[in-house]
């Protein structure tokens, strides 16, 4: 596929035209493919996360006005998390543009922090070249429906399945879960639970029972292996 078709056939699937083609091929490009590391996407991920941040931050604090600091902050960790991120990439079908060095054009499938990078670097490349309303426009379309579902408690991503396979291709091993702490009346406990990856344990967290805290263990040991903050705190 020649670069003008990629970007022509990407620019389709995202919804947006691009005014400097350049911008789009930067945002595409992983550092494994590119000549030099500042012609990779990874300036405009850095950009692209903070963009996200503040645009979702914006419309929680619109959309949920009785909504307090903690409870905003739990449901921003979930909608801007690199598993979300991913998630929509890979439902874009990302990994069809991605311009890779022949080492990662040859593996089979894409690592998701990778397909997190890249739409990361989207954003940023559409709000430097359509400005603000043309971003906010592109992450309407994709990040509405995250907000929903990450409102209802029902993310829409199973994160001990994401650990599992993440375990099992860096560490050869599978996760186990380890019941810290339970509290509350028989008829309505809830649990803290942590992820255990040999041997470590990462940051435990507490559910309305066993398989939410699970879940959230397992998000939390995501993203400490992502170099991220644990979205849910030991203290609950």
């Amino acid at each position: 596929m020649s670069l003008d078709t990629r970007l022509e056939r990407c620019e389709q699937r995202i919804g947006y035209v691009f005014s400097d083609k350049n911008m789009l091929t930067a945002a595409l490009t992983h550092a494994s493919g590119a000549e030099h590391r500042l012609a990779s996407n990874e300036r405009l991920e850095f950009l692209g996360d903070a963009i996200l941040g503040l645009v979702v931050c914006e419309k929680l604090y619109h959309l949920y006005p009785d909504y307090l600091e903690g409870d905003l902050t739990k449901i921003k960790s979930v909608v801007v998390s690199r598993q979300t991120c991913a998630k929509i990439s890979a439902s874009l079908g990302m990994d069809e543009f991605l311009i890779l060095g022949k080492g990662m054009s040859t593996r089979s499938s894409l690592p998701p922090s990778l397909l997190a990078d890249v739409f990361e670097s989207l954003v940023a490349a559409i709000y430097l070249d359509g400005g603000d309303y043309a971003a906010r426009t592109f992450l309407d379309t994709h990040i509405a429906p995250e907000i929903d579902l990450a409102v209802e408690g029902e993310s829409g991503i199973n994160y001990k399945s994401l650990l599992q396979q993440l375990v099992q291709r860096e560490h050869g091993t599978t996760p186990t879960y380890q019941l810290i702490d339970e509290k509350g009346p028989d008829h309505n406990k809830c649990f803290k639970i942590a992820a255990r990856v040999g041997e470590n344990c990462y940051q435990a967290a507490w559910g309305r029972n066993k398989k939410e805290a699970e879940q959230h263990a397992a998000q939390n040991a995501l993203s400490e292996l992502g170099g991220e903050q644990a979205p849910f705190p030991p203290g609950g």
